[in-house]
């Protein structure tokens, strides 16, 4: 089972039919959604946009984020030079899941331009519900945090 959570979203032109799709979607299921833009479908440039989606999550503004582009890539980038944030390119349904089981990531990247609205979903709905295994990836966890100087 899903709670309902706070999710801040963002994408650049080449993610923004996706995001449009996946914040919908989110809401339909009752979440609410931050969409920290784009607003359409002109070039646009992703690290700020990935940048605010991930401080939103930093800061306790929401509880996880999700930034879509092309092909994903650049935006996790972006959204990783944010101190405490893990974001996670996931385009299957293991990678979502191990992300959040062993990475504990609480951003999530897709590439409009790689997977179907269908497979996007499922992919969200998978990532959403899975709970953070700890035990020994906390460890991880918290080396990370210690790099980004977020710990």
């Amino acid at each position: 089972m899903i709670w309902l959570m706070h999710i801040a979203i963002g994408s650049d032109h080449a993610g923004f039919d996706l995001k449009q799709h996946i914040a919908e979607y989110l809401r339909s299921e009752g979440h609410k959604v931050a969409d920290f833009g784009t607003d359409g479908p002109e070039s646009c440039d992703y690290p700020p946009i990935c940048a605010a989606v991930g401080k939103a999550v930093a800061d306790d503004e929401a509880d996880r984020g999700i930034v879509i582009g092309g092909s994903g890539q650049g935006e996790q980038i972006a959204a990783n030079k944010v101190p405490g944030i893990r974001a996670a390119l996931c385009h299957d349904l293991w990678m979502a899941r191990m992300s959040r089981l062993h990475n504990d990531a609480n951003v999530l990247s897709m590439g409009g331009r790689v997977i179907t609205t269908f497979m996007a979903e499922e992919i969200v709905d998978l990532w959403l519900r899975t709970e953070f295994e700890g035990g020994r990836h906390q460890r991880r966890i918290d080396q990370l945090a210690q790099i980004d100087g977020s710990l």
